[in-house]
């Protein structure tokens, strides 16, 4: 069977009129080179809640369940680590397994990934600065396998082939271990050859370190409520968005774009926030195969902490770029507006119509 690019994908009218009832356009693009799947699954009978809040979407449903994850727990699920005390040191620890899965990344289109924990992204580590952090890793899959973490840590810890532990090899282990620095939003993924590839295929995930108030004394005020348990004291709504693509041809080229790795997923699922709350979002961009990504947000600004390694805010504004492995903390709210549904997705048209778009749905209060 031919494969079919994301310029025709986009000249039949993207996702929403490729993904139609019994099998189309989009269906047939999940078919790859290294992948074979019957009728899809989760179909539906009209566009519904889908395509109700912005003209485009998918038909049917992705099935969450089967996938082992759901976009809208992804926002919320922080893996703070089994915890203990070393002296006067806070150690956490992780277990991340590298797991081969079939992942339906929109309705009836199935992608042979690679994951972290069997989820794209893969758990959200979160530590506070000055951490000891250890983190067991387990290649589960088929291939080679590392994590490289974006942050400071010894040349050994860095999670590449040839240096410290190198790759592992499936059916073995390793442990990095480091303390957490700097403060901010970083990332880990997978940093085997061929590296395009193994991130692609969905080795990757977010990864906080909260600043410590003590270490910041002329901050502390805003160092703890950026910090976890401040955020809850203040009644922070922290989120983590992973921005990535998915080439489901096999050619260099995304046909499907989303955050969380489900497209339309927050079109589908609108995430709810009240008009009494702050808003803090984790943005973290690994799309392979295009230069950047970015982020807008319909109806207002957001301040933007490029890194998230400083306290105040770098620019205040409504669209921010990214190339790879570039991050940020966005911090919003929607004070005074009326209750609604407020759109955001990349600011880059084609991503939108193959997938990255979702809603904020502000309520009153705080829900």
């Amino acid at each position: 069977m031919r494969k079919v690019s994301r310029r025709e994908l986009l000249r039949a009218g993207g996702v929403g009129a490729a993904a139609v009832v019994g099998g189309g356009l989009l269906g047939r693009v999940g078919r790859a080179e290294e992948h074979r799947h019957g009728a899809a699954a989760g179909q539906g009978t009209g566009h519904g809640e889908a395509t109700a809040h912005g003209g485009m979407g998918t038909i049917g449903t992705v099935d969450h369940a089967r996938n082992g994850f759901d976009p809208s727990e992804i926002l919320y699920d922080w893996d703070l680590g089994e915890v203990s005390r070393r002296g006067d040191q806070t150690v956490r620890e992780y277990r991340i397994v590298a797991i081969d899965k079939e992942v339906e990344i929109a309705p009836g289109v199935f992608f042979p990934a690679w994951t972290y924990n069997g989820s794209i992204p893969g758990p959200t580590l979160r530590a506070t600065e000055g951490d000891r952090l250890r983190i067991e890793f387990v290649n589960g899959g088929a291939h080679p396998h590392t994590i490289h973490f974006h942050g400071l840590h010894s040349a050994r810890m860095d999670g590449v082939p040839g240096i410290g532990a190198g790759d592992v090899m499936p059916g073995d282990s390793t442990v990095y271990e480091f303390d957490a620095f700097p403060f901010g939003c970083h990332l880990y993924h997978c940093h085997s050859a061929p590296l395009k590839r193994h991130i692609h295929k969905g080795l990757y995930g977010a990864f906080v370190i909260d600043p410590d108030p003590a270490r910041h004394p002329d901050q502390a005020d805003a160092a703890r409520r950026r910090s976890y348990e401040g955020a809850r004291e203040a009644n922070v709504r922290e989120m983590v968005m992973v921005m990535n693509g998915f080439d489901t041809t096999f050619d260099g080229e995304n046909e499907v774009y989303a955050v969380n790795s489900i497209a339309f997923g927050y079109q589908v699922a609108p995430i709810r926030v009240g008009n009494d709350e702050d808003i803090r979002v984790y943005l973290v961009n690994l799309t392979e195969f295009d230069p950047i990504n970015s982020f807008h947000l319909h109806g207002n600004f957001f301040d933007y902490y490029d890194t998230g390694t400083s306290l105040v805010p770098t620019v205040h504004t409504d669209t921010i770029m990214q190339c790879q492995a570039q991050r940020g903390i966005l911090e919003f709210n929607f004070r005074g507006y009326e209750p609604g549904m407020h759109m955001f997705h990349a600011h880059q048209t084609e991503f939108v119509e193959l997938g990255w778009m979702g809603f904020f749905d502000v309520v009153e209060g705080r829900p």
